[in-house]
């Protein structure tokens, strides 16, 4: 519980919720119809790729941005941060994309608000089609976040921001055709709450988290290993000191350091 009192946890969670209202309110509001016509998916891809990649470089240094559940839970199975800083940033990450979706809604006329850009299922796909889809397409993303975030690569090449954006591009390029592009429940949690609308909700929480994990696993344990024993995977997952870890550098969730190359 140490982590509690101190300053950089809690600047974390407030970076988390910070991020994740900017997130929702530039996303949302881009994928909204200001005339008749169909939804052009470039826009709203762009839009949603470009926030997070604009916040991972703002925030990314503080937090780690994941603003995504699921990018937590991601790192919670692969023991890089504790119990109580992944239930924080969920907490604040739900939070902060209830409020950017209220923030929306309060400044959009309301012959344009619809269902604020509410995650729906193509006509003519299964529950179980979307979740396989959400898998894969928060799987793919949760790669790309490890191997641009793992702080063992030497030279890294490009820019760790652009990487996790063009990412999360691709899925939604892919993905809107189908469920709309959960792949984050806390951008699926916002317009539901506001609409009152949980129509198959359950879907675009078990595909991203499902994928997450997968994800996680997949990469830290098969692609890219992280040498830990069990006792320093626990320690991490209680959020112990260095003392209590027999000496092992301390890994609480704290992000890694960004460092970006031109491209």
């Amino acid at each position: 519980m140490w982590e509690l009192r101190s300053a950089s946890f809690w600047r974390a969670i407030f970076a988390e919720f910070f991020a994740t209202l900017f997130y929702v309110f530039f996303g949302l509001g881009a994928s909204l119809r200001w005339a008749p016509g169909p939804l052009h998916v470039l826009q709203v891809a762009l839009a949603f790729g470009l926030a997070l990649a604009t916040l991972v470089q703002a925030v990314g240094h503080i937090s780690g941005a994941h603003v995504n559940p699921a990018v937590t839970f991601a790192f919670l199975v692969g023991s890089q941060m504790s119990l109580l800083r992944a239930i924080c940033y969920v907490v604040a990450q739900l939070l902060g994309a209830v409020a950017g979706a209220a923030v929306l809604y309060s400044v959009t006329p309301p012959a344009v608000r619809g269902n604020l850009a509410l995650n729906t299922l193509h006509p003519g796909v299964s529950v179980g089609q979307a979740t396989i889809v959400e898998i894969f397409l928060t799987l793919q993303f949760v790669l790309c976040i490890f191997a641009t975030y793992d702080e063992r690569r030497n030279g890294r090449l490009g820019s760790v921001a652009l990487a996790v954006g063009f990412s999360l591009t691709l899925g939604h390029l892919f993905g809107m055709y189908y469920t709309g592009a959960g792949m984050n429940p806390a951008r699926s949690f916002a317009p539901a709450i506001l609409t009152r609308n949980f129509t198959n909700h359950w879907v675009y929480w078990v595909g991203p988290v499902i994928g997450a994990g997968l994800g996680s696993l997949l990469y830290d344990f098969l692609l890219f290993p992280r040498l830990k024993s069990v006792s320093e995977r626990l320690s991490i997952l209680k959020g112990a000191r260095p003392s209590e870890s027999n000496g092992q550098p301390e890994v609480t969730g704290e992000p890694v350091e960004l460092k970006t190359q031109a491209l």
